[in-house]
């Protein structure tokens, strides 16, 4: 295992101003897998055509006209309009099969989840896109595994006794994951919902 490349995490943290909640997933896919330098670069992620129906009636809406491409413009623009921020779990990882799957992903340095949640003084809500994710976040915040579309109250932190950090356990916008994305989509809303993005 010590031959298998420790990997950095590509991107920064996204946190527009008045964030109200983080999104999280585990590792980006390798570079190859990329459509553009951002969250949920895969074309074949569902991420962007669930925040495409759900925000904008359409789940194509996110994708530069004529393209099988992400608008990375407009999904900045809607982000920072919503106030979404977006992070990843792991802040170092080892591909143990060289490829995508979180089954087979090692995360060797997990994100440093509080001093991130101090950047964001609006944000009362987690959410985390897969089983994986939600795992890493329940061992970070010593909290139960939520069950899929469950969200659970944590108090502990000094920031969070008396107004709780709400943490959701979402279904994972990879395609791999046997639900249409319509209905993960409903998941999701519901969730904004609660958190008052919409």
């Amino acid at each position: 295992m010590e031959n298998i490349e420790i990997e950095n995490h590509p991107f920064p943290p996204f946190i527009p101003e008045g964030a109200k909640i983080l999104i999280m997933g585990t590792f980006p896919p390798q570079p190859k897998r990329w459509n553009m330098n951002f969250y949920y670069p895969n074309r074949t992620n569902d991420f962007w055509k669930i925040m495409g129906l759900i925000f904008l009636g359409n789940k194509d809406a996110l994708l530069i006209p004529g393209s099988k491409d992400y608008d990375l413009d407009a999904i900045v623009r809607l982000m920072t309009e919503k106030k979404i921020a977006l992070n990843d779990t792991g802040r170092q990882a080892r591909r143990l099969k060289g490829n995508a799957s979180d089954k087979f992903l090692e995360i060797v340095t997990p994100v440093p989840l509080f001093s991130l949640l101090n950047e964001m003084p609006d944000c009362r809500a987690i959410a985390t896109t897969g089983e994986k994710a939600a795992s890493i976040i329940s061992e970070l915040t010593d909290t139960p595994l939520p069950k899929m579309g469950e969200v659970l109250k944590y108090y502990n932190e000094d920031r969070f006794k008396e107004s709780s950090l709400s943490i959701y356990r979402m279904p994972s916008t990879s395609r791999a994951y046997p639900m249409k994305v319509e209905d993960k989509a409903e998941y999701y809303r519901k969730m904004f919902e609660d958190v008052g993005i919409i």
